[in-house]
């Protein structure tokens, strides 16, 4: 089961998720609903609730890490609670015998999903550092193939966010998830193999610099 993490940036820390963040969740949350037309985001504390609990039972089956993204030094100079994100489909691949991939328990691929920001971290470096701290630690310390992102594909600005900082389209996998508007979405693969992470590591470090960012 992949260990409990703290990745710590600039403009970001995350922090395991854990119940105790659901006030903060429920509050950052409850900013501007409109901003997520097609991303599930939890209203309230009984849905915020029942979200980190689901979360916290997929961790334990070492399936998905789940953090609280902390906005460091936000508006008013203190560290506040600004959405949540995973690595999520957490894998170990059944390597055939003798084998000389040694491994020593790490996965070999990962999705980064289950990401929302409040209305106010969305366009901030928040997101950016958020992505390159996961995709660091995904591929130089796990040594991962491929991480994996995929949005809705009625998510144009999530589509175009991924491909800028270099996610490549797979494909689209058709009736993939329930869609947030009570429909079953197409949702739109994207990956990020390892022999592409030093290019996007650039790219995501030069956004980083220069003040911009992404956001799902």
């Amino acid at each position: 089961m992949p260990e409990p993490l703290v990745l710590d940036g600039r403009f970001v820390r995350l922090e395991p998720l854990s119940e105790d963040h659901v006030p903060a969740l429920v509050e950052a949350a409850s900013e501007d609903r409109s901003a997520y037309r097609w991303a599930y985001v939890p209203e309230g504390p009984a849905e915020m609730t029942d979200y980190v609990r689901d979360a916290l039972a997929k961790v334990a089956t070492g399936a998905q890490v789940a953090f609280a993204t902390v906005r460091k030094g936000a508006p008013g100079g203190v560290d506040r609670v600004v959405g949540s994100t995973r690595f999520c489909e957490v894998t170990n691949w059944q390597w055939p015998p003798r084998t000389t991939q040694q491994r020593d328990g790490r996965p070999d691929v990962t999705d980064i999903g289950f990401t929302w920001l409040a209305a106010s971290a969305q366009r901030t470096p928040v997101n950016t550092e958020a992505k390159l701290l996961m995709l660091e630690h995904a591929f130089e310390t796990w040594g991962v193939h491929r991480v994996a992102l995929r949005t809705d594909e009625r998510n144009e600005r999530s589509r175009a966010a991924i491909a800028r900082i270099g996610g490549q389209l797979d494909g689209l996998i058709r009736a993939d998830r329930p869609g947030t508007d009570d429909t079953v979405r197409t949702s739109c693969l994207f990956s990020i193999v390892a022999t592409e992470w030093p290019g996007v590591k650039g790219r995501l470090a030069r956004r980083l610099e220069a003040g911009l960012a992404e956001s799902d």
